[in-house]
């Protein structure tokens, strides 16, 4: 009786053990899951595929600025400046795209992801070697960004975009959308930059530790102002994106983007402590985002509403968190 008695715990330790490590790894992609099955249950609509690929459309954006996110964050950064960069880039990206030249993409393109790059390199700068906090440079940024973009045109949305530059934000290719394409390709472009590489080994190894990082030498300013830049750089691309949807280019275009791109990386597993997180994790964070929307919206509920049901969810990520680094 009492063998029986002392094996049984170990054998449910062992299995309370495998079910927190599959919880670990796959519980956004669980959470995910229910939610969809949750949405097409009170939903009829949820679940056609005009529907589903809205829901991809709309996700696009944010899962690209979530991306560049998930780069900062995991060198224990923040950027705060994203939505207002997005809204610079498309502005000027879009003074290049007027008209009804259709060959006018190359320029406006280049403006606009070189738009992104700069404000981007110019937060680098000022956090790698100036040792600024991010929160302070890139809350600076997001005022810098947003007042230039009125400056640019004198407060007014640029319209008239030619069919090339629109193709960005609404053509289709093989029944997917471009702006689905653009979100899958730079999706995979980051996964393979920070699972193959010796750069993605630095970044987690500075967001890790980074006197540990700095000691092994590793160049710590060189990876804080390089994730940066890459997170400026997928601003414009969100920008061209952007614009290019909805025809034109606004001064008040990307408020509150940064929200939802930090939501996505902190729901997806990311730790704002640094050092921990995946991209996997920020795609399945920004499509539970997009779906969450969408449903919302089929329910009819106030986007007032869905604003606080949003910062609930932050919340609760970031205390999960926390609460996995205690234990840690």
């Amino acid at each position: 009786m009492n063998l029986k008695t002392n094996e049984t715990p170990l054998f449910d330790a062992g299995k309370a053990q495998a079910v927190k490590y599959y919880l670990a790894k796959y519980g956004i992609v669980l959470a995910f899951l229910a939610l969809c099955a949750a949405l097409a249950f009170v939903s009829p609509y949820f679940l056609t595929a005009n529907n589903l690929l809205n829901v991809l459309r709309q996700t696009s954006i944010n899962g690209i600025l979530a991306l560049g996110m998930t780069f900062v964050i995991l060198t224990r950064g923040i950027d705060l400046s994203v939505g207002s960069v997005v809204a610079c880039a498309a502005m000027v990206a879009a003074s290049f795209a007027t008209g009804t030249e259709n060959s006018a993409v190359l320029m406006p393109v280049l403006a606009g992801l070189g738009v992104g790059l700069i404000l981007g390199a110019v937060n680098g700068v000022m956090i790698a070697r100036f040792a600024i906090p991010p929160f302070v440079v890139t809350l600076g940024m997001l005022s810098m960004a947003r007042g230039l973009t009125y400056i640019y045109n004198d407060g007014m949305p640029i319209s008239n975009l030619n069919p090339a530059f629109r193709f960005i934000g609404q053509g289709v290719v093989f029944g997917i959308p471009m702006p689905v394409i653009l979100f899958l390709t730079v999706f995979l472009i980051c996964w393979a930059v920070l699972r193959f590489t010796t750069f993605g080994r630095y970044v987690y190894a500075v967001g890790g530790n980074p006197k540990a990082a700095r000691t092994s030498g590793i160049q710590v300013r060189t990876m804080t102002f390089s994730v940066y830049a890459i997170s400026g750089l997928l601003a414009g691309l969100a920008g061209l994106i952007l614009s290019g949807r909805t025809s034109a280019a606004l001064p008040q275009a990307g408020g509150a983007y940064e929200l939802d791109a930090i939501a996505a990386v902190v729901i997806g597993g990311t730790s704002l402590a640094g050092g921990v997180g995946s991209v996997v994790g920020t795609l399945f964070g920004a499509l539970i985002i997009g779906v969450l929307n969408n449903g919302l919206d089929l329910l009819g509920v106030s986007s007032f509403y869905q604003q606080v049901v949003k910062g609930a969810i932050i919340i609760l990520a970031v205390m999960l968190d926390r609460s996995r680094l205690t234990r840690d």
